[in-house]
């Protein structure tokens, strides 16, 4: 179809007036110029656009609205004309977009065989497309180029509103037909306002033909040659689905460990390590980007100190290295103790032991309920019973077990060298994860059931290796691998935006909105693993988190390095935190508990009192869920939020502004963007960056937000490049201290970008 270059000058001129009145803007230059091109090759809109984005500052950051007004003219024409529709329309025909594209095998045919003509017509009348006008540039942007539904040829078809509104009919195709309509109405109502968003699998994903719609995964590893083999076909397939991965390689014998008897035969975790990089590197996430992967190891593994902590440093053997993974460390709270050991003279003296996980289950003979054999890394220590730290004095004691022994602190040095050089490896507190899982009931008593997170850090959720448990030749010839499925867990996240939502005080009404579509993404779902499925559908869980802090901070005229930021946090996380709760449990009421609520912390009330819970409405709540249940078995989790907050118009998770000016920049952009709804008033609250900050406080604000998230925190600390040694490490003591489960990465101001994960930025 042709565009009318006349109507488009007048639409431009138009736009340029409105900027004029809504934000004060001088626009005189650029009007003169769009008049002066009218009748040449040059496309207005461009001109504007492009003129619009070299006028953002800090003095002028509303020009990533005029930006994004044109930017949508573009994409409004690139639409009607790909999808042949009258171009004086911004949105063209619902129902004729769905039918083209399931057509063109870009839909999947469920929203066409869920949906009636009638019903997509009445939801076309729900679509406002003047929220649109909610987007800033960047937001826009990342939007249109990684998530809207184009053809094969990259033709865009889809509009934000209507990826909006496919989210939500995909999402709610299940629910009962008398109250569908209205559910899809509330979820699009909780997406177009831009109160939340879903993790990027999700808004990418949701009414495709393709990929699935889980941020993450993590799996254990087996100590055997099959375990290690089928960890690594399994993780292919998630991570060409899109998803990012989180391993557990702690149950994996040390370098020199016996094989079938044979003395110093085993090769270590490294090789298996590298193995899985060159896998992240080959199988990408649907053409996009690399796999991304992230491997844990405790403190107390043998190997730790034996090429472990150096994988991805740019020092040794490049044979042993692993430059394409993460890295993160499992480290009990017996370690952190022993840091803390000094001599007279003020020295760090503690002592540590690592151990090959083998030879302690050869020697140790410890053994669960079943008869399986137990290691170090199957025992956590409770609040009032050390169960990790005795098991681990008997290691000590017996004579004849191997172990390497190295000064705790020379091992926490090695940590932080590599966190000040490459960003990890990531922190894991193992007891302080255990101890708050709700649902460790099955097995025994101080026996582990997470032994690390995701490659985001914010999932703590039950895990057990996969094994093989027979291989047989069926009546037709073929030969089955029987698979004892363990409990390989996946993450369903999805995020509310803070400053939008809190101000708006819509949390109760978007959070039972949200909840729902997070459960229903666990039935929607289409897992290429198989125990993953078993797992996803066993425990239901999901992690609802958020974005936008520091916005929100700074338009409540708060400052970040101080006490009403904590007590803030406090109270905004603990009402998320009711909200959530409750929301599950009137699903529970409705649709079912998930199946291994008998005997969780859930059903006991036992959660509640570990919290403090003791308020009228939170006892209330402790019995309506002992009553009715809870549908599903974890709840929370605080993503990272890079992409879908930039989307949202806010700032990264719970992280402080890198700067109140800035270049955004990524593989195929870098624009320049300004702190969100800055003026003289939130320029005092933003102007701090983030690596002048003290991370003092934003440890004591996490802290206050852990006591509420049943999961865990995506938490990054930002320290200078020139960071003493001891600085460093007091940060790490009083993360531990507080409570915290883990922390991301350590940023520091030397270091290059850091390549992340975009599943879990939810």
């Amino acid at each position: 179809m042709k565009t009318d270059m006349k109507s488009v000058t007048q639409s431009v001129i138009d736009g340029l007036e409105q900027a004029n009145e809504k934000y004060g803007m001088d626009v005189s230059d650029i009007k003169q110029q769009i008049i002066t091109i009218a009748n040449s090759e040059k496309d207005p809109n461009q001109e504007a656009l492009f003129y619009a984005l070299n006028r953002i500052s800090m003095d002028q950051p509303n020009w990533t609205y005029v930006a994004a007004h044109f930017y949508l003219e573009q994409i409004y024409q690139e639409t009607a004309s790909n999808r042949e529709y009258d171009q004086t329309k911004q949105y063209g025909d619902l129902y004729n977009l769905i039918s083209t594209l399931t057509t063109k095998g870009i839909y999947d045919s469920n929203l066409l065989n869920k949906y009636t003509k009638e019903d997509i017509n009445q939801l076309q009348e729900e679509i406002q497309p003047e929220r649109d006008k909610l987007f800033n540039y960047i937001g826009l942007f990342l939007l249109v180029d990684r998530y809207l539904a184009r053809d094969h040829d990259r033709n865009l078809y889809e509009l934000p509103q209507e990826r909006f509104m496919v989210i939500a009919m995909t999402l709610m195709q299940n629910e009962a037909p008398e109250k569908r309509i209205d559910l899809i109405k509330e979820a699009y109502w909780a997406l177009s306002n831009l109160y939340m968003t879903v993790a990027t699998p999700t808004l990418s994903n949701a009414g495709k033909s393709y990929g699935q719609l889980s941020s993450c995964f993590i799996d254990t590893v087996d100590d055997s040659l099959d375990g290690i083999y089928l960890n690594n076909w399994d993780i292919a397939r998630l991570s060409k689905d899109g998803g990012g991965i989180g391993i557990y390689y702690g149950k994996v014998r040390a370098l020199g460990s016996d094989i079938k008897k044979f003395k110093g035969n085993s090769s270590g975790v490294v090789p298996w390590i590298r193995l899985l990089n060159d896998t992240a590197v080959s199988v990408d996430q649907l053409g996009q980007r690399q796999g991304a992967v992230a491997i844990y190891l405790d403190v107390f593994h043998k190997d730790i100190m034996n090429g472990f902590l150096d994988l991805k440093t740019n020092n040794g053997d490049e044979r042993r290295k692993a430059h394409d993974i993460f890295t993160g460390v499992s480290i009990p709270d017996l370690f952190m103790e022993q840091l803390q050991v000094k001599d007279e003279s003020g020295k760090s003296v503690g002592q540590w032991h690592t151990f090959c996980p083998h030879q302690v289950k050869q020697m140790m003979g410890w053994k669960d309920d079943l008869g399986n054999s137990l290691g170090l890394e199957d025992f956590y220590d409770e609040i009032d019973k050390r169960y990790f730290t005795e098991k681990y004095k008997e290691a000590v004691n017996h004579p004849l077990l191997p172990r390497k022994t190295y000064r705790a602190m020379d091992i926490m040095a090695r940590i932080m060298v590599a966190q000040l050089e490459t960003g990890t490896p990531y922190m894991f507190y193992r007891d302080e994860v255990n101890r708050q899982n709700p649902n460790k009931h099955g097995r025994g008593i101080g026996q582990t059931s997470i032994y690390c997170s995701n490659l985001c850090t914010e999932i703590a959720q039950n895990m057990s290796p996969t094994t093989i448990v027979r291989e047989y030749q069926d009546d037709d010839g073929n030969i089955v691998i029987v698979r004892k499925p363990g409990d390989f867990v996946v993450c369903n996240l999805s995020s509310v935006n803070l400053p939008n939502a809190v101000r708006k005080e819509v949390l109760e009404r978007l959070i039972r909105v949200q909840v729902r579509m997070l459960d229903n993404v666990i039935d929607l779902n289409t897992i290429s693993v198989g125990q993953a499925e078993v797992t996803n559908k066993k425990y239901r869980a999901v992690g609802l988190g958020t974005f936008g802090w520091h916005h929100l901070l700074a338009l409540e005229s708060i400052h970040w390095e101080s006490e009403e930021a904590v007590t803030y946090a406090d109270k905004i996380y603990e009402d998320i935190a009711y909200y959530t709760i409750k929301a599950s449990m009137e699903l529970a009421a409705e649709k079912g508990a998930y199946s291994e609520f008998a005997g969780s912390e859930w059903e006991t009330g036992r959660y509640f009192d570990r919290r403090g819970y003791d308020s009228e409405r939170w006892q209330s709540l402790k019995e309506d869920v002992a009553t009715s249940g809870i549908r599903n078995g974890w709840l929370m989790a605080v993503a990272p939020n890079s992409s879908t907050a930039k989307i949202g118009g806010s700032t990264d998770g719970i992280d402080p502004l890198y700067a109140v000016e800035f270049a955004e920049e990524k593989k195929n952009f870098k624009f320049k963007v300004t702190a969100p709804d800055l003026d003289h008033i939130t320029y005092n609250y933003y102007r701090r960056a983030r690596h002048e900050l003290d991370q003092t406080w934003s440890i004591k604000q996490n802290a206050k937000r852990q006591r509420h998230v049943d999961q865990g925190i995506s938490f990054n600390l930002y320290v200078r490049h020139d960071i003493k040694a001891k600085d460093l490490l007091n940060m790490h003591l009083t993360a531990w201290e507080s409570g915290l489960k883990t922390t991301y990465y350590v940023r520091s101001t030397s270091q290059t970008q850091i390549e992340e994960c975009e599943a879990c930025h939810s």
